[in-house]
């Protein structure tokens, strides 16, 4: 029996897959290299944008076409999905199944070089626009032994790029008891013993939030030879109304603060942002914010979202009023500067 996997998504969603694989093998299955040579296939979905929910519908028709060909082949759906979606889908796949806890399967790699290794899953934050905490749950950290001993595990295998991974990594926490007391390791001293692991590697880590990124940590980080001085910091708009109503809990000078401290301690740090553009009510002065803020810090690189309605988010409520011409505009006019002054 053979299986394909089909992940939409972020790379938490690749490292679901890599765990799913790993779990089809030892069950007996063996991987296809082409859709239609496979017995299963599963897909991965992502629920973050409408777009990536439209994408997996129109699979649809063509898997029609490959089980008229092949009437043992059997269609799963699984990954983030919400629950007003699930409809939909219910006629186009033989079972839509809500994975279980999958950080403590080890994975089969799909890259040699590249290993992505989650350290939390689900999210407690509830910023308004995002499905995260209702399809993956409340915030769920992975004990840092486990972590520490599958990054081991993968430097042997001779990967030589680590990312770290969760929906809001320095929010991390676990225990370490000796004898006398009980160690709290939070995610800046999980990163210290990332870093003291022997091995030829550098690691990385995503995502953080603005809101608790702590001077400790940066501390770290500076410290840390085997970081790879590349970090994503989400900002979502340059405007503290939008940062209020999406529930971001910071201000548009506490990231910048934090940028400079960053750049301080860290000078030669590459810094990528993510951004939505046309969020409900975001007039064409807020957006400028944003774009002024983007001039200012000069990002490396930016992940640009047109504003997408998920239904039971908080901002769901709210009336989507930019037009798609306009999000896209403002998506075009955010990608220019990144390339003038990226």
């Amino acid at each position: 029996m053979k299986y394909h996997i089909i992940t939409y998504g972020c790379q938490m969603n690749k490292s679901d897959s890599e765990r799913i694989a790993s779990v089809l093998e030892r069950i007996g299955y063996q991987p296809a290299s082409k859709e239609n040579e496979a017995d299963l296939i599963v897909v991965n979905m992502c629920s973050v944008r409408q777009s990536a929910v439209d994408r997996v519908y129109g699979l649809i028709p063509k898997f029609k076409k490959l089980k008229a060909k092949n009437s043992k082949l059997k269609i799963i759906l699984t990954g983030c999905i919400l629950k007003e979606d699930k409809p939909k889908f219910a006629k186009g796949f033989d079972q839509i199944l809500k994975f279980k806890d999958l950080l403590n399967y080890q994975p089969k790699y799909q890259e040699k070089s590249i290993a992505f290794v989650p350290i939390s899953n689900g999210c407690n934050n509830f910023c308004s626009y995002c499905v995260v905490p209702y399809v993956r749950g409340s915030l769920v950290c992975r004990d840092h032994n486990e972590i520490l001993r599958e990054v081991k595990n993968v430097i042997k295998k001779g990967v030589r790029e680590i990312w770290l991974l969760g929906q809001n990594v320095n929010d991390y926490v676990s225990k370490q008891r000796t004898k006398n007391k009980e160690q709290i390791i939070n995610f800046a001293k999980l990163l210290k013993m990332v870093n003291n692991v022997p091995g030829d590697f550098k690691f990385f880590f995503t995502s953080p939030h603005p809101k608790n990124f702590s001077t400790e940590l940066i501390y770290i980080l500076a410290k840390c030879k085997k970081f790879g001085k590349y970090l994503n910091l989400p900002l979502q708009s340059g405007n503290n109304k939008i940062l209020r109503r999406m529930n971001r809990n910071y201000t548009v000078r506490e990231y910048k603060n934090l940028v400079k401290k960053m750049r301080e301690k860290i000078p030669e740090i590459k810094l990528s942002t993510d951004v939505i553009v046309g969020f409900p009510g975001e007039t064409k002065k807020q957006f400028q914010n944003t774009a002024k803020l983007f001039k200012e810090i000069k990002f490396d690189n930016a992940y640009i979202a047109k504003y997408s309605p998920r239904p039971g988010t908080a901002a769901f409520k709210l009336k989507d009023d930019i037009s798609l011409l306009e999000k896209r505009q403002r998506e075009r006019a955010l990608r220019e500067l990144i390339k003038q002054y990226g």
